[in-house]
């Protein structure tokens, strides 16, 4: 018996809002996402010897070389991670303070993420995967393996063409934590086979939805349950693998387990197939609700692991104040939590994602209340809040960052600063250069040598003090060039504007001044020159 809509179907995924299947008595394939169907129909094109069978057209299906689909789906880009890889290659410099304009960058130890990116409708490979599962209905191939598989012949020909062959070759989920542990040599492995996985669901999902009408409804359920439960034993396997610094992966797995879920609110005429097609979407809810936890778990992992790693103490030196690997490993997390909550309420908007999005505010909170604390361990005062004005700007000017956490803000320079940011360039303007300012003299002694004496002792303050500042502090890091520029100017306003002013109280002071090399104009352009650490 033929699947038929009974009034109802949810395609689903990230391709819901491409296509929709008509309320008909069949099912037709050409209403299906037409920028798929016409890359599928150009692939189909390619010449390849009858097998005898018929493909969805009813004429004679192509006999694909073996691994024709499996290497097309390995050129599959899947992963978030993937997605932003390209933009942090420049930064994987080991150091905290590494330079950095609209990108975070991270040690080796660290997953690196672009932290200025927007979270804009991420695709993760879904149509592309979707092409190639229509080709494959399209050829009749995804038909011959439901005959196969019905007729005793099991799934490995499916799995290996899907690229998931050890899938099968694993009988219960601890053989396959052991072969993981063991292959896991780098972190890479992981990610690996995590992508595999992803693609051969997706393929797999986008398949049955495609050959709904193709192949016996009865037949097509069974082929379904029997593959999509061998693919989930997957999940229960890799999830004590799934440890703090894995988070992209467990993301990664939760939006295609959420997309698979969505995609199988199918509604057919077979009771039978029908109670098997909602067995099965019952059974990718409970796994997505298990990567779910992962994911808070996980989190949770990286904030104690935060909290005890001693390199806040160490780098506050070495890093010269500079954003922190720390702050940009969680906001790298925050990244990739944001694109699985985008892309989760795009595919399938029927989903919970409160928990997601809770998660994600409660780490920013995180991270925004640890600053603070950290920074203590900072023994020079200038250097503690120049470390603060860093990460918390850092942290505000993501795009993703917004919210209650992100505070009201202000302009201050000609850049907009949020209240946090301004009260942390102030205090850092007070403890560094407060000093400064105030060694030149305000009193004015009775007698003309007095005054000369008391004055120019004051101007040698002034001058020792400016040059002791700034010699600690040249090296200093303020990684963004448009905050640097305007600390700088801000030093300028404070500091060079109150100099003038006293040289203008005493001009007998101003060809001192000129004679040390100290004239308001050299100390504005060393002041230009501060943090270039």
């Amino acid at each position: 018996m033929l699947a038929t809509p009974r009034g109802r179907f949810h395609p689903g995924a990230a391709l819901r809002h491409q296509y929709h299947r008509p309320s008909s008595a069949k099912v037709r394939a050409s209403s299906i996402l037409p920028q798929s169907r016409a890359a599928a129909s150009m692939a189909g094109r390619l010449a390849a010897a009858p097998d005898g069978s018929a493909n969805a057209n009813g004429s004679a299906a192509p006999d694909r070389a073996r691994g024709f689909y499996r290497d097309r789906i390995r050129r599959v880009a899947v992963s978030g991670g993937l997605r932003r890889s390209a933009l942090f290659d420049h930064s994987q410099s080991g150091h905290s303070g590494s330079g950095y304009s609209n990108h975070s960058g991270a040690s080796n130890s660290y997953p690196s993420n672009n932290s200025g990116i927007s979270a804009a409708e991420p695709d993760f490979g879904a149509h592309e995967l979707t092409v190639i599962a229509i080709q494959m209905v399209s050829d009749g191939y995804a038909q011959r393996m439901v005959r196969e598989f019905c007729g005793g012949g099991g799934l490995e020909n499916w799995f290996l063409e899907l690229d998931v062959g050890w899938v099968l070759q694993i009988h219960n989920k601890t053989d396959l934590c052991q072969q993981l542990q063991l292959q896991l040599k780098s972190p890479s492995w992981l990610q690996d086979f995590v992508e595999r996985w992803i693609r051969a669901l997706m393929v797999t999902i986008s398949s049955i939805v495609e050959a709904l009408d193709k192949v016996q409804t009865l037949l097509l359920a069974r082929f379904g349950k029997a593959s999509i439960s061998e693919m989930l034993v997957f999940v229960d396997a890799v999830i004590p693998l799934l440890k703090a610094g894995k988070l992209r992966a467990v993301l990664d797995m939760y939006i295609c387990v959420c997309n698979a879920s969505y995609m199988f609110t199918l509604d057919v005429f077979s009771l039978e197939a029908q109670i098997i097609f909602d067995e099965i979407r019952r059974s990718l809810g409970t796994e997505r609700n298990k990567l779910r936890d992962a994911i808070s778990t996980t989190v949770e992992e990286v904030r104690a692991l935060m909290e005890d790693d001693d390199s806040w103490a160490i780098e506050f030196p070495q890093g010269g104040a500079g954003v922190h690997r720390n702050t940009r490993l969680m906001v790298g997390y925050i990244v990739s939590m944001t694109d699985a909550l985008v892309s989760t309420r795009k595919s399938a908007p029927s989903h919970n994602t409160g928990n997601l999005h809770g998660l994600i505010d409660d780490t920013i909170k995180h991270l925004k209340d640890l600053l603070p604390r950290k920074s203590e361990l900072c023994l020079d005062a200038g250097m503690r809040y120049l470390f603060l004005l860093n990460n918390s700007y850092f942290i505000a000017t993501r795009d993703f960052i917004r919210g209650p956490y992100c505070g009201d803000s202000q302009h201050h320079q000609g850049l907009e600063l949020t209240l946090e940011c301004k009260d942390h360039m102030d205090s850092y303007l007070d403890v560094s250069w407060a000093h400064v300012i105030s060694s030149i003299s305000k009193s004015n002694p009775p007698g003309p040598l007095r005054r000369w004496m008391t004055n120019t002792s004051s101007l040698a303050k002034f001058e020792s003090a400016f040059h002791q500042t700034y010699q600690a502090q040249k090296l200093w890091k303020v990684p963004d060039p448009q905050l640097k520029d305007a600390l700088r100017r801000a030093i300028i306003e404070r500091v060079i504007s109150s100099y003038n002013d006293y040289l203008k109280k005493h001009p007998e002071l101003a060809e001192h001044a000129s004679r040390g090399n100290s004239t308001p104009a050299v100390l504005e352009e060393m002041l230009g020159q501060l943090f270039e650490g």
